[in-house]
């Protein structure tokens, strides 16, 4: 578990600075380059992304558990996954009306797969690596609306199409992680 919480604190720690270093990750930038900074940024969140789902897959070896969810919570979790995965697209496709009004969909979503996953998750192990992503969620959000208010982001035309092909492409991303893919790169069934 140790190696996960390593890898956690990289990740996490990384996508932290926007929230409790803002003023030095602008003079990095500065002195930096948009480019370089995004580059050294990028590399680290991998790194500390494959650590922790490196250490998660060692934990579930000797896991520890804490209390058992009844079987029933597993549909909870697929249907607060489906509006998971629409916030998730709606956070690349440009002018759709679900960014326009929520302003921040993907820390949206995480929060809502982290929250969903602790659900159904007893192990000590699950609980720390979905609450460490719930909180983080909670606060990347607080602080990403202290900074619209900051500096309002400039209001863009929403876009019926690019509305319609957000819900469809999530739906269908949803459709493929939780009948295939969930299971093959996971290694557990979502609805088996």
């Amino acid at each position: 578990m140790t190696i996960m919480i390593i890898g956690l604190l990289i990740f996490l720690g990384s996508h932290s600075i926007r929230i409790f270093a803002e003023n030095w990750r602008q003079q990095k930038v500065a002195q930096l380059g948009l480019p370089t900074w995004k580059l050294a940024y990028s590399a680290v969140s991998v790194v500390g992304l494959a650590i922790a789902i490196y250490g998660f897959g060692q934990m579930r070896l000797e896991p520890i558990y804490i209390w058992f969810p009844p079987m029933g919570l597993r549909h909870a979790v697929a249907l607060l996954m489906l509006p998971a995965f629409i916030l998730l697209v709606a956070a690349y496709i440009p002018r759709n009306a679900i960014k326009a009004k929520l302003g921040h969909p993907m820390l949206l979503a995480v929060k809502v797969w982290a929250l969903s996953h602790l659900l159904v998750n007893g192990r000590f192990g699950d609980i720390i690596f979905f609450a460490a992503f719930l909180v983080w969620g909670i606060l990347a959000f607080k602080a990403a609306k202290k900074r619209d208010r900051a500096n309002p982001p400039a209001v863009t035309a929403t876009s019926i199409p690019a509305t319609i092909a957000t819900v469809v492409i999530g739906v269908v991303a949803y459709a493929l992680f939780a009948f295939h893919l969930h299971s093959l790169l996971i290694g557990v069934s979502v609805f088996g």
